[in-house]
């Protein structure tokens, strides 16, 4: 057994009561988090490896939704709407995708996440066994949640599609102590209701998260809502689609009436601020379903609508839509941006014991770096977390673990070739343009 002691100068802990213990340190055997507290509370064992880092420990972030693969097409259609952004720039380069190309765009994007911090994302794509595999390679921890959609792969949207997946859980659920599988329906819009419910029932029977698009759009409500007469999410839950644990990414066109019904079936929802600005999709009511008791929890979306796989620009931004939306500086602070990018995150992707630095939790842990003007100065404690939150980014993270594996160290990645990632994705990415 692997024993090691984490001092740094501040511990958060991201748990419920949101601890800080300062100086702090964290103790893991193996994976798994065994105790947290002061370095004098707690004498060492003579077998427990001590690393004295400095600076701030705090949980791996999680980012709640992501199709990482699309490093491949990163920068393709910009400017453009969601519907002819996919329909004229994603899916066609994504539908001319190999493994391979799959397993490279997820092994450079799985680096990326890495390197800022994020130790879990939660992921809707195609070629999941590529998506597996990288990870596998890279040491991050993965909720995958293999994609259906009908638009892209036609075939794939019956029942053939649904036996893969009942393979791939059987064969992946719980891999490496790393890998969870879920189903990830596309959305109602491309799939339709009934597929919807299919899939849902399918995610219910293997007791695993239901990943899905929901009201991302006006367009996307209109449509459906002329044809059921009703709002997509008052449609999905009278259809069944709610029954199970859901995450529901975007949920960007919801109303209050809409709120309640994710509410009331406690419907997960990852919040993707930076795509939903770039696409032109609107803004989410964050606050209004926070209120309402709605899990929120931060994504990134894909790297070619955001495009960055950066968490930390979501823990900023998200914030910030809601204050200049609702012309309230009060809100949205940061014990609860970053408890949404962290505790909650996992929750809304179905794990437990990720996203908190307490005992019996995974050992995902990152460290930030506060040596830096934007760290200083601090007089109280509301400032440096204040620091964390607003001035928070991939260049501050100098130290990820993940399962109790550092898998970067002083700012490098430890287990994989980052340069080969670049150049075999660059290579590949110009063989999907097309003639």
């Amino acid at each position: 057994m692997k024993s090691t002691r984490i001092i740094a100068d501040t511990v958060l802990t991201c748990d419920k009561d949101f601890a800080v213990i300062s100086p702090g340190a964290v103790d893991f055997d193996d994976d798994c988090i065994t105790w947290v507290g002061t370095p004098e509370e707690k004498p060492v064992e003579p077998e427990r490896e001590i690393k004295n880092v400095g600076g701030i420990l705090m949980p791996g972030l999680v980012n709640a939704h992501a199709h990482t693969p699309m490093t491949l097409v990163r920068g393709a259609g910009d400017g453009l709407p969601l519907w002819r952004w996919l329909s004229e720039a994603m899916w066609p380069r994504e539908g001319r995708m190999s493994p391979e190309d799959v397993l490279w765009g997820m092994t450079l994007g799985s680096a990326e996440m890495l390197l800022s911090g994020v130790t879990t994302s939660c992921e809707m794509y195609l070629h999941e066994d590529s998506i597996v595999e990288a990870v596998k390679n890279t040491g991050a921890r993965l909720v995958m949640t293999p994609g259906v959609v009908s638009a892209l792969h036609p075939d794939d949207a019956g029942a053939g599609r649904t036996q893969d997946i009942i393979d791939f859980h059987a064969a992946h659920n719980g891999a490496e102590g790393r890998i969870t599988v879920g189903v990830g329906p596309h959305s109602a819009y491309d799939l339709g209701v009934e597929r919807a419910l299919e899939l849902s029932e399918l995610a219910q029977k293997l007791d695993s998260l239901l990943h899905i698009h929901l009201s991302e759009t006006s367009q996307e409500n209109q449509d459906l809502e002329s044809k059921y007469g009703q709002s997509v999410v008052k449609t999905l839950a009278e259809h069944g689609v709610f029954n199970g644990r859901v995450l529901a990414a975007h949920c960007v066109w919801v109303d209050e009436d809409d709120i309640s019904v994710l509410a009331e079936h406690q419907v997960a929802v990852a919040h993707c601020p930076l795509s939903n600005m770039k696409l032109g999709s609107g803004i989410a009511p964050v606050v209004s379903m926070r209120e309402a008791g709605v899990l929120v929890s931060l994504g990134t979306d894909g790297p070619a609508s955001n495009d960055t796989l950066d968490l930390w620009e979501e823990v900023k931004f998200g914030p910030l839509l809601a204050k200049v939306s609702a012309h309230d500086a009060s809100l949205l602070g940061p014990r609860e941006i970053l408890a949404m990018a962290t505790r909650l995150g996992a929750e809304a992707v179905g794990l437990s014991n990720v996203g908190s630095l307490e005992p019996g939790y995974k050992a995902d842990l990152l460290r930030i770096e506060t040596n830096h003007p934007a760290f200083v100065p601090v007089t109280e404690l509301d400032e440096l977390l204040a620091h964390v939150a607003w001035s928070g980014s991939s260049k501050n993270v100098t130290d990820v673990w993940v399962n109790g594996n550092q898998v970067v160290a002083d700012g490098s990645l430890q287990s994989f070739d980052l340069d080969e990632a670049v150049a075999e994705v660059q290579k590949r990415a110009q063989g999907l343009v097309g003639s």
